[in-house]
């Protein structure tokens, strides 16, 4: 298999260069923060606001986690039923298309979200987060379409970097908005909220330009009587022929357990700086800002490395880091600004690696075959699951404890489980490649 043009290529990557603005402003730094002052006391010594929801006070940290926990529960639901029908139907592009649309519209309709409308404002966040992250259902299966086995660390790293550049000028755009309102006649609260619609039209107007270039899907089946059906039934044939494959079955319970912490320390890392450490809001955009700088060479880096040592060596390195980085941050200083950002950069130059590099091992690691959208949900589905996993867990902890820092113990020991079977899968590859040489 040849790769793609290099027109497609750059079209594919455009993707995570328009959608990637959701996961720096909406998840990541903006609106967290906006959420947390919005629903919070207004008193920087409280390290645990209360809010009233539906009949029931909740940390308000902890109910957003919970929020997003509900979004993911939804995701991984759909995707197989998603999956099935774009693979029957070769339609990819519109299923992307559709998501894509969604989640713009519902980060757009956040400009109206303030603290009279808390459900509205949650609704809107787990209508983004649907949007987002089924939307990358679909892209993910394109790159075993596009690249060639020994190109797709590197396309998968070159579209996670593209991600950074263009979410990172978005934020410096939002940035200038929410540090000098009075420049703009606005408040702080109104700059946020035109951040959120900033990124929906970002998102969306990019995310065209991508789709423009991306191939047609060819459509592998017919039957429409059993497409409702077809994906879940997809799920379990994957999961049978992934039972006969050792170490793609090890890799991904190792990817289960690394990504619990991988993914809740990106979604949860602004409120744990802000409410726990008490970090102002402008050092958290800017420590955000220096993640997504140093990501970008930190994702090439783990690319190169991977290349030199192999994908499960490279793996195991970084995963390692993520244990260490969790010991780091639980015992991180109370208003330690100076720390904080230190430990944003060693995040940053392994946030993006980890991930680009588990989605191109996983590619390799799959049997060749023409259904790669259901291979691929099974892998998102695998993601979503631990996402619940992990956001939850870290929510109640906090709720539970009084405090956050416990719950990052519990993703450190995410991190060790995620190692420990990744080395088994390593160890099983060897044996498998010594038994053929032989």
């Amino acid at each position: 298999m040849k790769s793609a043009s290099k027109k497609v290529i750059n079209g594919w990557a455009m993707y995570d260069w328009a959608n990637s603005v959701y996961n720096l402003v909406i998840t990541s730094t903006i609106f967290p923060a906006y959420f947390e002052a919005i629903t919070g006391d207004g008193n920087p010594n409280t390290t645990q606001d209360t809010v009233k929801f539906l009949g029931r006070e909740y940390v308000n940290t902890s109910l957003y986690n919970y929020a997003l926990s509900v979004a993911f529960i939804i995701v991984a639901l759909i995707s197989p039923l998603l999956s099935s029908i774009a693979d029957y139907r070769g339609n990819k592009k519109k299923f992307l298309f559709f998501f894509c649309t969604m989640g713009s519209i519902a980060c757009s309709l956040m400009f109206f979200f303030d603290k009279t409308n808390l459900l509205y404002g949650l609704l809107c966040l787990v209508f983004a987060c649907v949007g987002f992250w089924s939307s990358l259902v679909f892209y993910n299966s394109f790159l075993p379409e596009i690249a060639a086995p020994e190109d797709q660390d590197r396309v998968s790293a070159k579209g996670f970097s593209m991600g950074y550049i263009g979410s990172m000028i978005l934020q410096v755009i939002c940035f200038v908005f929410v540090l000098s309102p009075n420049t703009f006649g606005i408040t702080v609260g109104k700059a946020s909220q035109v951040s959120f619609l900033l990124v929906g039209i970002w998102w969306w107007g990019f995310g065209q330009f991508s789709l423009r270039r991306l191939p047609n899907s060819t459509p592998i089946g017919t039957d429409k009587h059993h497409v409702f059906t077809k994906g879940y039934n997809e799920l379990s044939k994957v999961w049978k022929q992934v039972k006969q494959m050792p170490v793609l079955k090890r890799f991904l319970l190792a990817f289960f357990f690394f990504n619990m912490g991988v993914q809740t320390v990106m979604l949860v890392a602004t409120l744990y700086g802000k409410s726990e450490l008490n970090i102002p809001t402008e050092k958290l955009i800017i420590a955000i800002l220096m993640i997504q700088l140093i990501a970008i060479p930190g994702a090439y880096c783990i690319a190169f490395l991977s290349k030199k040592l192999g994908n499960f060596n490279a793996l195991l390195i970084t995963v390692f880091l993520w244990v260490l980085l969790c010991y780091v941050g639980y015992n991180l200083p109370r208003n330690g600004v100076n720390e904080f950002y230190g430990l944003a950069i060693m995040v940053g130059f392994i946030m993006g690696g980890i991930q680009s590099l588990s989605r191109s091992t996983y590619a390799k690691l799959m049997p060749e075959t023409k259904d790669t959208t259901s291979f691929f949900s099974f892998y998102d589905v695998t993601e979503k699951i631990s996402i619940v996993i992990g956001m939850f867990s870290f929510g109640y902890i906090s709720e539970f404890s009084g405090s956050q820092r416990n719950s990052v113990l519990v993703l450190a020991i995410f991190f060790i489980i995620g190692l420990i079977v990744l080395i088994s899968a390593a160890a099983t590859q060897k044996k498998i490649v010594k038994n053929e040489i032989v």
